[in-house]
């Protein structure tokens, strides 16, 4: 099995490492192509403006200038065109990748593109706690993700759809469980924004999150993690909401 590992914090994250780590245990054949800076929130969108310059690290592994989207395509069309990866990983990302996450998260974005490009494709991503990012669990994610990752191909993925995973701020032996679950919802209350000023008296923002107090709700990657629980969301790329479509092609029709 040809493996591709991408992600969005950059080639030079360790959850990338710890992603090839776990890569290393499923096949021989793994290769990195991955950012050459940190991507982080920048969901699933293209360089179209600017060149993608790559820059090869070592023996299959390379870094881009550009998007997690862009490293799946230089992958899949350019690096690995003669012989395309089997499945595409994405992460380790540097927290948890769920609920609201999921639509800005550069992470899902790279499993999306090789979903998209027919590469069964899995996001993985380590939560952390009020400790920080300097105090990450990669054990975690590192100690259980082989595991599930196997079972997951054993069963096979459905096409057009790709794996979510999200591993607990907990040591390997703290796991509770594993929950399939679908996606949360946050309070959007949580979002603020922090006003600043620069040197010069100039105003400035940065966006930022406060934690909920609210109890999330059942069947959720969001109280997985809350439970301790590793997550696995299936997530679909046809957005099309189905009742609502057939309820306004009768309107229309």
């Amino acid at each position: 099995m040809r493996i591709l590992v991408t992600n969005d914090d950059g080639i030079h994250a360790e959850g990338l490492a710890v992603l090839e780590r776990i890569a290393a245990q499923l096949s021989d054949d793994v290769w990195v192509v991955a950012p050459e800076t940190d991507q982080s929130g920048v969901a699933h969108s293209l360089s179209l403006s600017n060149p993608l310059r790559l820059r090869q690290i070592s023996e299959k592994r390379y870094a881009v200038a550009g998007t997690p989207t862009d490293c799946v395509i230089m992958a899949a069309r350019s690096i690995m065109i003669e012989n395309r990866p089997d499945l595409v990983l994405s992460g380790v990302n540097r927290g948890q990748n769920v609920a609201e996450d999921v639509t800005y998260s550069g992470t899902i974005a790279a499993a999306m593109e090789g979903t998209l490009l027919g590469i069964p494709s899995i996001a993985v991503s380590q939560a952390y706690g009020p400790q920080g990012r300097d105090q990450i669990r990669w054990d975690c994610a590192e100690h259980h993700a082989p595991g599930i990752i196997r079972r997951l191909l054993e069963e096979g993925i459905p096409e057009g759809v790709l794996f979510n995973l999200n591993f607990p701020n907990v040591a390997p032996a703290e796991v509770k469980g594993v929950a399939v679950t679908v996606q949360g919802r946050r309070d959007q209350e949580l979002v603020r924004l922090e006003p600043r000023t620069d040197g010069r008296g100039n105003p400035y923002f940065w966006i930022a999150f406060q934690r909920s107090r609210k109890e999330p709700a059942n069947g959720t990657d969001l109280r997985a993690l809350a439970e301790q629980k590793i997550s696995i969301t299936p997530l679909e790329l046809d957005l099309t909401h189905e009742p609502t479509l057939t309820r306004f092609a009768q309107v229309f029709s």
